[in-house]
Order: C-alpha cells, then structure tokens, then sequence
C-alpha cells in the first residue's frame, strides 16, 4: 500500500508545473493585484532585429506631462541599459533632441535604426516619510505611474518600423521610495528581448 501511495504521488509531482514555471505565474497574480510593479506594452507590429543591428537611441525634448521634475534624459539612459544586454552596437545621445536632429546624429553614427523616446507621462506619489514631511497640500500616497512612447525607425529609409506605447504602474510592495523613472527599465528590457523574438 505505500509503494501505491509512493507511485501516485511520484505520478502526480511529475506531472505538476516547475517550480519556475509557479514563480512566473505567482508574479502575474501579485501584478494584477497590484501588489507588484506592473507594465502594460502595447506595439505597433511585430518587427524583429538582428542581433547585430545597430542602435541609436534619443530622447526627445517633450516635458512629461504631471512631472515636470523628471531628469531630462532619463528614458534614453535606461533603454540604454536595457538595450545594451542585448544588441552590442548601441550608443545614445547624450541629451535630448529633436527628431530630425537624432535622425541626423543616428546617420553619423552608422546606426541601422534610431529607437526615439519620449517621457509622456509621469505621476511621482508620496514613497516615504521624508517625502511625506515635506509634501504640499494636495499630495497623495499611492504607487507611481509613467508612460513612455517609442517609435523605432529605420535610419537610411527614414521608415517607421514600429511604434510602442508602455504604461507603468507601481505595486504597493515595491513603491517605497520609488519614482516613476523607476519602473521604466524593466519594460524596455522586455521589448529589447521582443525585437530579438526572445519573449512571445
């Protein structure tokens, strides 16, 4: 009878989800109940790049709306950072441009595509007890948002490739002493492995 008992259960462990598996599906939960960061990317098309493509990324000279006090490069900086795990030949601007002149700059620097950023949105919330202290009448607590648009374009053609709208949203487990700059990186990650045909 335990032999039994020990093949049933050996039978049914094998057939559960990895432990991995579990893992990923425990996160979505916690996003959706918003417990943990959660990002929303909406695409154009499903373009794809090789590996070796040639990457330029700019951010334009759009404030973003509801935080104005967002530093002024920030997108490009962190889809640097997240580009750069995954295509070797990626360089960026070191301020913000306008479309024409990153286009331009993309040319002289050889690119393939120019990855064009902007900052469209941000709602920075109170985080924490010093932020709370020195916070004007009408802040709130809560978790934090942004939205960010890209727009991939093909350098020598000047053709739009793709365009990619990503809305952000802070978890209630992960926002003390969160901006809203602090959940752009992931995302970006995300659609750098998308280009790549890494995730589905």
């Amino acid at each position: 009878m335990r032999q039994l008992l020990l093949i049933i259960l050996s039978i049914t462990l094998a057939s559960c989800m990895k432990v991995s598996d579990l893992t990923v599906g425990a996160g979505e939960q916690l996003r959706d109940v918003r417990l943990l960061n959660h990002s929303e990317i909406k695409r154009a098309n499903n373009w794809r790049l090789q590996a070796d493509s040639a990457i330029y990324i700019s951010q334009g000279l759009f404030v973003p709306l509801g935080y104005s006090s967002a530093q002024s490069n920030i997108v490009a900086q962190e889809a640097f950072n997240a580009f750069i795990e995954y295509f070797p030949r990626v360089h960026r601007a070191s301020q913000p441009l306008g479309f024409d002149e990153a286009l331009l700059a993309a040319r002289n620097q050889g690119a393939d595509y120019l990855l064009y950023t902007r900052f469209a949105q941000g709602n920075d919330r109170i985080g924490n007890i010093d932020e709370a202290k020195e916070a004007k009448n009408g802040a709130r607590f809560g978790v934090d948002r942004s939205a960010i648009h890209l727009m991939l374009v093909e350098v020598g053609s000047g053709y739009l490739v793709d365009t990619v709208n990503i809305r952000n949203r802070g978890g209630f487990l992960t926002s003390y002493n969160n901006k809203p700059e602090d959940l752009i990186r992931p995302p970006l990650r995300d659609y750098a492995r998308r280009l790549l045909g890494l995730n589905p």
